[in-house]
């Protein structure tokens, strides 16, 4: 859990500040690239030697959170070096399967071949492009065995543009106060029994912010024992309340103050872990219901069903735009998110149904040819970070998530529900009608609205066809009606009340009681 607040700093503040961060972010600099020299001869006792020599120009708990971040940092761009592999070596082995294959052959799904290229000159090109990821993937593995990283205290992106100042509209003293902030280290971890929950950067519960000065900058301190006091407060408006009884409770929070060039604000950012949510049985958490919600680039759409798979309501349509920065793209998930579960809230239900999309192999030209449109699409799909947001702020809630199998939902959803429930005032388009396939898997229906009929006749006899509801439900599909002629068997031919037009509602000019009739099949998908 994290919140964040606004620091109104002085000028005083913020000299004191930029000096504090620049200094840790030296001392951090260098711890990084001594544990990137250790590489894979990595120990307890390599740690414990690092925390000393940081220790001396700082303090033991600075240190600790310095070190602690530079491991972190040092995973990461392991598990990064990770991902680029399994993306390298999944890239050459489709580039391989379709340079095997002889020019404009068409793929065959049953026997697991892949098209060929179209030309002569594109399959040059790729194997061209084969040879530059064969190389490429073997530098990766290189670094991988000798446990070598690339890391830039920064950003690559940021330092990449100092040699592109004049594209980016930017001179270089500007570019080199930006690039010292983003190297700034100014974040503590929290100790839980200390006081307030945090030793380092201290926020009290009237909003008063401290914090303990490195060794080598003693001499700024404006309080005791080496600290020195803001003179702006903090007042979490998210989530104050439990902020508060955390810190009353001596429990941790960690805390990190940073700085906005852009718009030349200063920020503090609160954060915890909160105890493990425990997991619901499946059956639990669906018996109030579930809203299905079928997952697009702009929007969300979501209808919710009952226990039986019937839809309830209205379909809903929450919105959201991706374009912009990260920050407002964040910002719009999770808003609409919030509005999911508000909704799902109101309507008793206990569970939300999502697909459960990856497209981590699927991005690829060698997937989907020449359609930039829909790579680009499925590229900015934010379907792993809605998905993470979704359950971490569902368990706040006390919402369960569903994930289903995605395969056919749009089709069998349109297929079966969007004309049924498409009236003169409600048009229902085939994202609602997805969502409701996606509700009825997760219910564990099918998601055709009838099941098969029975086997011994093509008619109600032997009880209700459909398994949406039992007799006790209400304002449940009763079976058809029986109206009386001939094809309903009930009356003998030539005395149902329309068998006197028989032959003249007959094209062939022969009485439709001559012929045998039989019900068509109905298909189960498409």
């Amino acid at each position: 859990m994290a919140v964040r607040d606004r620091l109104r700093v002085s000028e005083r503040d913020a000299a004191v500040l930029r000096e504090v961060g620049v200094f840790l972010g030296s001392l951090a600099a260098g711890d990084l690239a001594v544990r990137c020299r250790q590489g894979l001869a990595y120990d307890a006792a390599g740690w414990a030697a690092r925390k000393r020599e940081v220790t001396g120009g700082s303090s033991a708990r600075w240190a600790g959170s310095i070190t602690k971040a530079t491991h972190d940092q040092w995973a990461l761009a392991r598990r990064g070096q990770m991902a680029e592999m399994v993306w390298l070596r999944g890239q050459i082995a489709q580039i391989e399967a379709r340079m095997a294959r002889p020019l404009g052959a068409k793929a065959c799904r049953p026997e697991r071949l892949a098209r060929g290229y179209g030309s002569r000159s594109e399959w040059h090109a790729k194997s061209r492009r084969l040879h530059a990821l064969k190389d490429r993937l073997a530098g990766v593995e290189a670094d991988w065995a000798t446990g070598r990283v690339h890391v830039v205290r920064g950003g690559k992106r940021l330092a990449h543009l100092r040699h592109h100042l004049d594209e980016a509209g930017l001179d270089e003293r500007t570019w080199r106060e930006r690039w010292q902030t983003a190297r700034m280290f100014l974040a503590a971890d929290g100790e839980s029994g200390k006081r307030l929950g945090n030793e380092t950067i201290r926020i009290t519960g009237t909003g008063e912010t401290s914090i303990k000065l490195p060794a080598a900058l003693a001499h700024l301190a404006n309080a005791p024992h080496g600290r020195y006091v803001l003179d702006a407060t903090v007042a979490f408006k998210h989530r104050g309340q439990e902020w508060l009884d955390r810190i009353t409770a001596n429990r941790a929070v960690a805390y990190r103050i940073h700085h906005d060039h852009v718009r030349g604000r200063w920020y503090v950012t609160a954060s915890w872990q909160r105890a493990a949510v425990p997991v619901l049985p499946l059956q639990s958490a669906l018996t109030r219901g579930v809203v299905g919600v079928d997952m697009n680039d702009d929007h969300l759409a979501a209808w919710h069903l009952d226990v039986h798979g019937n839809p309830v309501g209205e379909p809903r349509r929450f919105f959201y735009d991706l374009s912009g920065t990260a920050a407002h793209r964040d910002a719009q998930i999770r808003h609409v998110l919030t509005r999911l579960l508000h909704h799902a809230r109101r309507c008793g239900a206990g569970a939300i149904a999502i697909e459960d999309l990856d497209f981590t192999d699927g991005k690829s030209r060698e997937k989907h040819g020449r359609n930039k449109r829909f790579r680009r699409l499925i590229s900015r799909f934010p379907n792993a970070k809605l998905k993470a947001r979704l359950v971490a702020m569902a368990a706040e809630q006390d919402i369960a998530v569903v994930a289903v199998d995605p395969a056919y939902t749009s089709r069998w959803g349109a297929q079966h529900w969007q004309q049924p429930l498409t009236t003169p005032t409600r048009k229902t388009t085939r994202h609602d009608a997805a969502s409701i396939a996606i509700g009825r898997r997760a219910l564990g229906h099918p998601i055709r609205r009838r099941t098969a009929p029975p086997p011994a006749h093509q008619n109600d006899g032997q009880g209700h066809r459909t398994v949406q509801a039992g007799p006790e439900a209400q304002r449940r599909e009763e079976p058809r009606p029986h109206p009386p002629g001939p094809r309903t068997r009930r009356v003998p031919p030539g005395s149902g009340t329309k068998a006197g037009a028989q032959c003249a509602q007959h094209r062939s000019e022969h009485a439709t009681e001559q012929q045998s009739w039989q019900q068509d099949s109905l298909p189960l998908s498409l």
